[in-house]
């Protein structure tokens, strides 16, 4: 039988961001994945933005996640010899004189690190006045999570199979699975963990986006376009725009509907000819309270959890995988807002 020191269940965003940080404390873990499992990570834009546009205040920690997150994918593009991480600014449009006024205001204030204080007139594709969000960007997450397997295939920590929680047998110093046996066994399954007997207790509320692909020749900007969609450039003139939020209707399959709301959405702000290349749809692990779920079971010390990322994905991995490893590593106690006991009064054994 085989000994790991974590057993991973899942290699979304927060899979192989935790994966990767524990490698590099060199801890032997294992993988477990099924590729033909939906994953909203796997068709996620992966853009991160510091500002929350509605009130132009920071993103929720963002003074402390950014550095976390540009060390943790700098040094995973040295170690994987890959590009993907891509720093663009985010040209927000202004459609009222108010939004200018507080972008001017906040711009000169607490919010300068984040806001470019010009604003620009008559933006080439949309024709507003607009100003540029800084420090913000995109993962390429295609080719992180295909750089991340390959790290792991090279190092024989990944399997490939669809995780069967009958076979998990629990003990208190650690979990068995099939032929292995660890320490302890880590849940990152994104929305796939409403369905885990272990962890049904947390209140997920899990959003399904749906994204298209366009090719569109004439565009031809590196900023991110922000009008009611997201238009992402992703290189050879193509772009992803997006994206939807359905709640109600959590299959996985892609929907006319969506179709329709993007095209119709992306008409409005884009003016040049453009052809759908793709179409894809994923589900979003949010919590409803829209932070992290982070931590142990109530009653087996060997199961644990790393969930809950959301539409911010990319940029807080890094930084929870390093406090949840520090935890795990009995350096600090979770914060509060993301530890897992904060749903256990839901918990039924």
């Amino acid at each position: 039988m085989q000994g790991y020191d974590h057993i991973i269940i899942g290699q979304g965003i927060a899979g192989s961001v935790l994966a990767m940080q524990l490698m590099e404390k060199n801890k032997k873990i294992l993988v477990i994945d099924a590729l033909s499992i939906s994953s909203s990570s796997k068709v996620a834009a992966g853009i991160w933005n510091p500002v929350v546009f509605k009130r132009l205040t920071r993103s929720w920690m963002a003074d402390e996640i950014l550095p976390e997150m540009f060390s943790f994918y700098l040094k995973a593009e040295k170690k994987t010899k890959n590009k993907f991480l891509h720093v663009r600014n985010i040209a927000k449009q202004f459609t009222e004189e108010q939004e200018k006024s507080l972008w001017k205001k906040k711009s000169a204030g607490d919010m300068q690190h984040y806001l470019d204080e010009t604003i620009y007139p008559d933006h080439p594709v949309t024709a507003n006045d607009f100003a540029l969000v800084l420090n913000s960007g995109n993962i390429d997450v295609t080719k992180f999570l295909q750089s991340v397997k390959a790290e792991l295939l090279n190092k024989e920590m990944f399997l490939e199979e669809l995780f069967n929680y009958h076979e998990l047998k629990i003990f208190p110093e650690g979990i068995e699975y099939k032929n292995f046996k660890s320490a302890s066994i880590i849940f990152c399954e994104g929305f796939n963990c409403t369905k885990n007997p272990f962890f049904n207790h947390i209140s997920f509320k899990p959003a399904k986006g749906e994204v298209l692909t366009i090719k569109c020749e004439g565009l031809k900007t590196q900023q991110i376009i922000n009008k009611g969609v997201f238009i992402l450039p992703v290189g050879n003139d193509l772009y992803k725009v997006g994206a939807t939020y359905e709640w109600d209707e959590l299959g996985p399959s892609i929907t006319e509907k969506a179709k329709q709301e993007l095209t119709e959405k992306l008409d409005k702000v884009l003016k040049l000819p453009y052809s759908i290349i793709n179409h894809e749809a994923g589900i979003r692990p949010s919590v409803i309270d829209r932070r992290p779920v982070i931590g142990t079971h109530p009653e087996h010390p060997a199961l644990k959890v790393f969930n809950g990322m959301g539409t911010k994905g990319v940029m807080l991995a890094p930084y929870f995988a390093k406090h949840f490893i520090d935890f795990l590593e009995g350096k600090s106690h979770l914060n509060p807002e993301i530890n897992v006991e904060r749903f256990k009064q839901y918990f039924n054994p």
